[in-house]
């Protein structure tokens, strides 16, 4: 009998995948819930609930009409998208990458919240097969507050 025998393949793999589940739970422990709304027949919003939760967020969906929760929480129509959502006492309006809600709740910056106005080809959700992404802006927003936080070109920094 071997006192020091290697642990099998098996059980390596496996101990490999209960570390990275329960780190990404001590991870998504540390960000707040993101609470999402967003009509009912929305692809592109599934798809960028799907990338914040890719990200290590927790996000609830609520399907109703999003237009009363925008003029309710301060989103002028010039910065509109199809969904609203809240976090960390922040709102964020449209296809705005996780990364720049991560800097968002780490910065803590004076303003109501983030926004990508539109719908920007190569935003997160927004991925076209075969079209070139759009260069776009990540707008911090208030009622006394309109700067560019952050300049993407589809998923990446510009």
């Amino acid at each position: 009998m071997k006192a020091d025998r290697m642990p099998s393949r098996r059980t390596m793999l496996a101990g490999l995948a209960a570390g990275l589940a329960m780190g990404r739970q001590a991870f998504a422990a540390g960000l707040p819930e993101v609470a999402v709304t967003k009509d009912p027949s929305c692809g592109c919003c599934q798809r960028w609930v799907d990338h914040l939760r890719e990200a290590g967020f927790t996000v609830t969906v609520t399907e109703a009409p999003v237009n009363p929760l925008k003029a309710r929480l301060g989103v002028r129509r010039e910065l509109a998208s199809c969904h609203t959502a809240q976090v960390g006492g922040y709102v964020v309006e449209g296809h705005v990458p996780a990364g720049a809600i991560k800097r968002l709740l780490a910065e803590k910056p004076k303003g109501a919240g983030l926004a990508v106005p539109g719908m920007p080809v190569g935003s997160p959700g927004m991925e076209v097969e075969g079209m070139e992404p759009d260069t776009y802006d990540v707008v911090l927003f208030g009622p006394e507050t309109r700067s560019v936080f952050a300049r993407y070109r589809g998923a990446e920094l510009a």
